[in-house]
């Protein structure tokens, strides 16, 4: 072949290889579509034979053993007994089958019905479909109890949006976390780290951090250099975010957080809006996060400071999910 043909030759070979990939993703995703409404119609049956009165209380007691047995031996795998209660459980679950997302798969939804209560079950369920969360991404920030979290210091109002729409990114306290989990970096207790070994691990681990942070974030750099007066000054790690068009700027600090420390980044990000910042940019937004902090000297440190300037702290472990969802309950108690 000339030179020529082997080009057309080329083109033809990606167009008919990206024909393939995008008619393969249609038909998985068709297949999908297909499984997921063919398990909820399946609940559904059960559900409405029960409701129905049609069979005696001591034969119900054992319908999905005799559904589960029957079906197998006409149909092989996939009517075990735990898969017949998922598909009960699935319809009870979401009984409005329009609620349904069929970007989600079943493994998606398997995770989602572990989740007894209502309000936490809707969040996970928005909140994967609009980040594109895979299965294993929903099992960690269910397991790091997100709901719970962000609905931490909320009213009732708020905490029901939440459940309702998932995080909706509008301003800048919108981004943070009541606290950060950073179990992903598998750090054994008693823990003896710098806060340089901390930010190696987290930028080694930059997916798993970009989860934590949540959505929109663009890494731009560590320690990022700046210079002022002919001093070089160096921020920890520095984003751009995407949907609400800012620098995001991360100090790391091994312990507690201080009044300098509100000091500095209140320079940086003085410095990052008059010298970074393009037509078009927000103001950036710059969070110290910190193992502790004392909310008194803080609240002083950052009277007449920056407005999108906050201090957050983290932890290396999983949250006791007992004392968030105390918390929730409540708000809940205290507004009723």
């Amino acid at each position: 072949m000339e030179n020529k043909d082997i080009v057309t030759y080329t083109r033809l070979l990606d167009t008919i290889a990206d024909t393939y990939i995008a008619g393969k993703t249609k038909a998985l995703k068709a297949v999908n579509t297909s499984l997921i409404e063919t398990y909820w119609h399946i609940g559904q049956h059960i559900i409405e034979f029960e409701q129905g009165g049609e069979i005696k209380a001591e034969y119900g007691a054992g319908l999905l053993e005799r559904l589960s047995k029957d079906l197998s031996q006409s149909y092989g795998k996939g009517f075990s007994l735990s898969n017949m209660k998922r598909f009960r459980q699935f319809y009870k679950a979401f009984p409005i089958g329009a609620t349904l997302s069929h970007q989600l798969g079943w493994s998606h939804y398997v995770e989602l019905l572990k989740i007894d209560n209502e309000l936490e079950r809707s969040f996970y369920q928005r909140q994967s479909v609009a980040e594109n969360w895979s299965v294993r991404e929903l099992i960690r920030q269910i397991n790091t109890s997100l709901f719970l979290r962000l609905a931490t210091g909320k009213n009732k109002e708020e905490i029901l949006q939440l459940a309702h729409k998932g995080q909706l990114i509008e301003k800048p306290e919108d981004l943070l976390r009541d606290t950060y989990i950073f179990e992903f970096l598998k750090i054994p207790e008693p823990y003896h780290i710098s806060e340089t070994d901390l930010e190696t691990r987290l930028i080694n681990q930059l997916q798993e951090f970009l989860l934590e942070l949540g959505k929109g974030f663009a890494f731009i750099g560590r320690q990022y250099r700046i210079t002022l007066a002919n001093r070089h000054h160096y921020i920890d790690l520095v984003f751009y975010h995407r949907i609400l068009k800012c620098f995001v700027l991360i100090d790391l600090k091994k312990e507690e957080a201080g009044y300098e420390d509100v000091g500095q980044m209140n320079m940086y990000l003085g410095y990052m809006e008059a010298e970074q910042n393009v037509p078009g940019d927000n103001p950036p937004i710059g969070i110290v996060l910190a193992r502790k902090k004392d909310e008194l000297q803080i609240k002083y440190a950052m009277s007449n400071t920056n407005s999108q300037l906050f201090v957050q702290k983290y932890q290396l472990y999983l949250p006791n999910e007992e004392e968030l969802k105390r918390e929730i309950e409540a708000i809940y108690t205290n507004e009723n």
